[in-house]
C-alpha cells in the first residue's frame, strides 16, 4: 500500500531531507498540513505524539513545537479529519492547512551560509596572520615574498567566497545608483586585497591580507547577529491563505478541491469542520464559531438565509450552503490581502542603521578620495596615496557602525527572551521603543478566551446531574464548560433518555419521565441574564441559569497599568458584543473600547491611528487581528496564537502572562539608547583615527586593528544592557 504525507510541520517540508522524503512518494499521495495553536511544551509534544502514534494507520508523527506543526506518515486512508478527531479527543485544537499555500523559507538557509563564510574568513584569517608573524619577526626578500604568496593563495578565494553578502549588496545599490554601508565595505576589502596583491608582485615590505580578512570576518558576525534577531522569512499573507480549506464537500458527496469550487455550487459543511467557502445557508440550523475572524467569544446560530463566511466553524448540525465566493474569491482571503498590502507599508520603516549610512557612506568616499588626491598632489607618489587611501577607507569601514545595532538587538533579545518573549524582527526593539499607543484584541489576548462556569455551587446537585448529563451530548463551549465544571465537582450525571440536539438552539431529552432542556433563554422561555448563561428546565419547573464569566489572562492589568503609567494610550477593539467588551474593559482599567469590531474595522482603525501621527503597538491573537497586527507601527501575539498571527507579528509571548509587556517597552527604549550610544562611540573613534589615517600615520593594517578595537568596543556596550538587572 502506497503511504501518504500527512504533516502539521511545514518546518519539516521545509526541510531538505523531508523534501526528498516528500518527492521520493507518489506525487498524487496526500500532503495535508495541521496547525496545533494550542501546543506549548514539551508534554504538549509528548501527547500529541503518543495519541497519533496509536494510530493503527499512522506509521510515525512528530511534533515541531516552534511552528507548532507536527509531520505524520500514514497510509493513504488516513484523512486529515481523523487526524484532527485524534488530537481533539485529547484536548488539542487542530486545523488543516493547505501545504501548497505555504512557502519552503530560505532563513535557516541564509543563516547556515552566513556561519559558513563566517568559518572560512575567520579560518583564513587566523592561517593568514601565523604567516605574517614570520614577516613581523623580520623575514626578508624570497623568504618574505614567499609568504606574502602564500597568504594572496589562502585569502583571495576565501575573500571571494566569504565577502559574497557584501559584495552582491554593494553592487544591487551601484545598479540603481544608490549608497549602502556595504559600498564602502566592499570597496574596503577590494582595495586591501588590491593593494596587498600589487605590494606583492613589486616584493614590497607590507601586504594587507589579514586585514581584508579581519574585515570581513567582523562584518559577517555583525551580520549573523542581525539574521539571529529575523524571524523566519515567510509571509503572514502565505500563512493566511494557508488556512483555507483546501477542499470541499458538494451536497451529493463528491469531494473537489477548493479551486474547482464555482459559485452556485451547493456544499455540505458537517458539524466539526470549517466552512471552506462564502455562502449563504440554503438548508439545515447550527451554531456556527466565528471567534478566529471575528473575535466573537460565543457561537451564533444560523440557519436558512444566514450568511456564513470560510474559516468559520460549523458547531452543530450540518449545513448546505450555496457558494457566493470560494478560493481567490472568499473573505478569508481578502483578509490574507489585507495583511500582505499591512506587511507591505511596514517593511518601509527605517532603521537607525539605515539613517546613519545614508550620511555615513558617502562621506567615507568623500574622505578617502580627499586622501588619494591630496596625497598624490603633494608627494607625486600614487603608491604611497592608495596606500594612505586604503588606510582611509579600513578605518572608516562602518564595522562598529554595523555592530552598533544588531549588537544591542541581540542583547536586548536575550534579555527579553529570559522574561518569556521572543522577538522576530530586527527592528521591533527600534519601533517598540516608538510606541504611544497601544491597542489590545479581548478575547484569547486580554482574557483567555474559554468560558467558565461561575455559580455551580450555588446550584442544587439535582440540577447540577441532570445539567452535566446534557452539556455532554452537545459540542457547544458553553455546554463543554458546564461538563467540565461539573466533572472537577464529581458530580454523577444523571440517567437520561431521548437525547437530541436542537441545533441554534439546545440540548433536550426525557428524565424520570419528565422533558429537560438546557439551551437559549428565548428557546426555553427564560430571563435572561445581563452577563453570558446558559439555561436548564426540568418538566414545568422554574429555570436555572448557569452564569459564566471569561477570565482575565495572567498579568493583563499588570500589563495596562504599567503601559499608561509609562505614559502610553491604551485601547481596547473586540469584535465581541458591547456588553461584554465593556465588563472587560472596566475591570481592567482601559477607557477607551470599541466593540464589534470587523476585522477591516481593526485594520482602519489602526490605520487611522497611524495617520494621526500615532506609533501603535497591536496586541492581539485570533485571525480577526491580523490584518491590525500587520499594520500596526509594532505587534505582539501570545504563544496560544494561530500560526499565521505568529507569522506577522514582531514579538510573540512564550508564556502564559502579559505581564512582561510593561518591562519589554522599557529594555526597548533602553536598547535604543545603548544604539545611539554606540554611534556616538564609532563617531568618537572616527574623529580620533580619521585625521591620523589621513595623515599617513596609519598603514592598512593598523587601520585593520583600530577598526576591531572600535568594533568590539561597541559590542562590549551593548552587552551592558544585557547585564544590568534594572532597565534605565
Amino acid at each position: 500500500m502506497s503511504e501518504a504525507q500527512i504533516s502539521a510541520c511545514p518546518a519539516c517540508l521545509a526541510a531538505p531531507a523531508a523534501g526528498s522524503a516528500a518527492g521520493a512518494r507518489d506525487i498524487q499521495d496526500a500532503r495535508i498540513v495541521l496547525s496545533l495553536p494550542t501546543a506549548h511544551c514539551a508534554a504538549c509534544i509528548s501527547a500529541v505524539e503518543r495519541a497519533l502514534n496509536k494510530v493503527d494507520a499512522v506509521h510515525s508523527a512528530r511534533v515541531n513545537l516552534t511552528l507548532k506543526r507536527a509531520l505524520i506518515e500514514a497510509d493513504e486512508s488516513v484523512t486529515p479529519d481523523d487526524m484532527i478527531k485524534v488530537l481533539e479527543g485529547i484536548g488539542y485544537e487542530a486545523y488543516e492547512l493547505d501545504a501548497g499555500a505555504i512557502s519552503a523559507t530560505q532563513t535557516d538557509r541564509n543563516g547556515r551560509a552566513i556561519l559558513t563564510r563566517i568559518a572560512v574568513s575567520g579560518f583564513a584569517m587566523m592561517n593568514v596572520m601565523l604567516l605574517s608573524v614570520a614577516v613581523w619577526s623580520g623575514a626578508t626578500d624570497a623568504t618574505r615574498d614567499m609568504f606574502h604568496w602564500i597568504s594572496a593563495t589562502i585569502a583571495l578565494p576565501a575573500v571571494a567566497y566569504a565577502a559574497q553578502p557584501f559584495f552582491k549588496s554593494a553592487w544591487s545599490a551601484l545598479r540603481v545608483r544608490r549608497l549602502n554601508m556595504d559600498v564602502p565595505i566592499s570597496l574596503a576589502i577590494i582595495l586591501a586585497v588590491g593593494m596587498s596583491i600589487y605590494e606583492t608582485a613589486q616584493s614590497g615590505a607590507h601586504a594587507y591580507f589579514d586585514a581584508a580578512l579581519s574585515l570581513t570576518f567582523f562584518l559577517l558576525a555583525g551580520r549573523y547577529l542581525d539574521y539571529r534577531t529575523r524571524s523566519v522569512a515567510r509571509s503572514a499573507a502565505e500563512e493566511l491563505a494557508a488556512l483555507e480549506v483546501p477542499r470541499a464537500t458538494l451536497v451529493d458527496g463528491t469531494v473537489r478541491p477548493i479551486s474547482e469550487i464555482a459559485k452556485g455550487d451547493l456544499v455540505r459543511v458537517v458539524p466539526g469542520a470549517r466552512v471552506p467557502v462564502d455562502g449563504v445557508v440554503t438548508d439545515g440550523a447550527s451554531e456556527l464559531d466565528r471567534s478566529l475572524l471575528t473575535g466573537e467569544s460565543l457561537p451564533v446560530a444560523v440557519g436558512p438565509d444566514t450568511v456564513v463566511s470560510a474559516g468559520e466553524v460549523n458547531l452543530t448540525g450540518v449545513l448546505s450552503v450555496r457558494v457566493t465566493a470560494a478560493g481567490v474569491d472568499s473573505s478569508l482571503h481578502r483578509m490574507a490581502d489585507l495583511v500582505a498590502m499591512a506587511e507591505t507599508s511596514r517593511n518601509r520603516y527605517t532603521s537607525l542603521a539605515d539613517r546613519a549610512a545614508q550620511v555615513y557612506a558617502p562621506l567615507v568616499h568623500i574622505l578617502a578620495f580627499v586622501a588619494f588626491a591630496g596625497w598624490t598632489w603633494a608627494t607625486g607618489d600614487v603608491r604611497l596615496a592608495l596606500n594612505i587611501a586604503v588606510a582611509v577607507l579600513i578605518i572608516t569601514c562602518p564595522c562598529a557602525l554595523g555592530l552598533a545595532v544588531p549588537a544591542v538587538t541581540t542583547a536586548a533579545s536575550g534579555r527579553l527572551f529570559r522574561a518569556g518573549m521572543l522577538i522576530k524582527s530586527a527592528t521591533a526593539i527600534e519601533r517598540l521603543a516608538e510606541v504611544d499607543t497601544v491597542v489590545f484584541d479581548k478575547t484569547g489576548t486580554l482574557t483567555t478566551g474559554r468560558p467558565e462556569l461561575s455559580n455551580l455551587t450555588a446550584i442544587e446537585p439535582r440540577a447540577r446531574g441532570i445539567a452535566m448529563a446534557l452539556a455532554a451530548g452537545s459540542a457547544h463551549p458553553l455546554s463543554a464548560a458546564i461538563y467540565e465544571a461539573c466533572r472537577k465537582a464529581d458530580v454523577i450525571p444523571a440517567k437520561l433518555s431521548a437525547m437530541t440536539e436542537i441545533p441554534g438552539h439546545g440540548v433536550e431529552a426525557v428524565f424520570d419521565g419528565k422533558p429537560v432542556r438546557l439551551g437559549r433563554a428565548t428557546w426555553i422561555g427564560a430571563q435572561p441574564l445581563p452577563q453570558t448563561a446558559t439555561y436548564l428546565q426540568v418538566g414545568d419547573g422554574a429555570t436555572v441559569a448557569f452564569a459564566f464569566v471569561d477570565h482575565l489572562r495572567d498579568g493583563a492589568a499588570q500589563a495596562v497599568e504599567a503601559l499608561k503609567a509609562q505614559g502610553k494610550e491604551v485601547i481596547l477593539l473586540s469584535g465581541d458584543a458591547p456588553a461584554a467588551v465593556a465588563e472587560i474593559a472596566e475591570r481592567i482599567g482601559i477607557d477607551a473600547w470599541e466593540a464589534e469590531c470587523l476585522p477591516e474595522g481593526k485594520a482602519q482603525r489602526v490605520g487611522e491611528l497611524t495617520r494621526m501621527g500615532r506609533k501603535v503597538l497591536m496586541v492581539g491573537d485570533g485571525l480577526n487581528d491580523t490584518a491590525a497586527l500587520a499594520g500596526a507601527h509594532v505587534s505582539i501575539s501570545p504563544a496560544s496564537a494561530l500560526e499565521a498571527t505568529r507569522v506577522v507579528s514582531d514579538i510573540v509571548l512564550l508564556g502564559n502572562s502579559l505581564a512582561p509587556l510593561g518591562e519589554a517597552a522599557q529594555v526597548a527604549k533602553s536598547a535604543t539608547r545603548r544604539i545611539k550610544e554606540n554611534f556616538a562611540i564609532a563617531a568618537g573613534y572616527n574623529m580620533i583615527a580619521v585625521p591620523l589615517a589621513l595623515a599617513g600615520f596609519a598603514t592598512p593594517l593598523a587601520a585593520a586593528l583600530a577598526m576591531s578595537f572600535s568594533s568590539i568596543t561597541v559590542s562590549l556596550n551593548a552587552l551592558r544592557l544585557r547585564a544590568r538587572k534594572k532597565v534605565t
